[in-house]
């Protein structure tokens, strides 16, 4: 505009000196003041260069709630893969504890069978005096305390202990020299599996000195 300006006034036939240079030191102030603007105006534009490769969008909230839903469908997969690895962890070992239980009375039933058969035995034989008969008898319980120590079939024998309610059961109370609640005679022995009671023993238990 002021070219245009300096061009009307060059035309006049008297032109003003004044306002001639009042023109030209605006139009070098405009150069001046281009550099200036070109430089202002480079950040701006390198801002909104960044600003469109680095976008901070935020997720609008359809998204955040797919976002979430497929969190709880990632949680609730895993929780039901662990349920159903607990439940076969589960069947697995109530399978072998049964194995385990089939296992041992067959264990157990093979070496009772050759106690049978040792007790047959002894029995088919027609001439047999009686102290062949009672050495035979002799053998076969050798054996079938072999077969109980083998499973950890302990005998209960008390006598002369002290009375324990846990292994022992008492029939009757008799005056004796011993102290009391002390076995004096054992009716019938007791066993035990391991630390489990299979049967208690059958006693006779001396009674308090009155």
């Amino acid at each position: 505009m002021n070219k245009i300006i300096l061009r009307n006034a060059l035309e006049i036939k008297k032109v003003d000196p004044i306002f001639t240079l009042r023109i030209f030191e605006e139009i070098i102030l405009e150069k001046q003041m281009e550099p200036t603007e070109s430089s202002s105006q480079q950040p701006e534009q390198t801002t909104q260069a960044e600003d469109t490769l680095n976008p901070e969008v935020m997720p609008s909230i359809e998204e955040m709630l797919q976002q979430a839903e497929r969190k709880a469908q990632e949680h609730y997969d895993a929780w039901m893969y662990a349920k159903a690895e607990g439940e076969n962890i589960r069947r697995r070992a109530q399978e072998d504890v049964s194995k385990a239980k089939k296992l041992a009375v067959e264990h157990f039933s093979n070496e009772m069978l050759m106690v049978k058969d040792s007790l047959e035995a002894g029995l088919a034989v027609e001439t047999a005096t009686v102290e062949s008969f009672k050495s035979g008898m002799e053998l076969t319980l050798k054996q079938l305390a072999a077969v109980f120590t083998k499973f950890n079939i302990k005998e209960i024998n008390p006598l002369g202990e002290k009375f324990d309610a846990h292994r022992h059961q008492a029939i009757s109370m008799v005056d004796s020299e011993q102290e009391a609640n002390t076995v004096v005679s054992v009716m019938q022995k007791g066993y035990q599996l391991h630390d489990r009671v299979l049967r208690p023993a059958l006693v006779m238990v001396a009674k308090a000195k009155e």
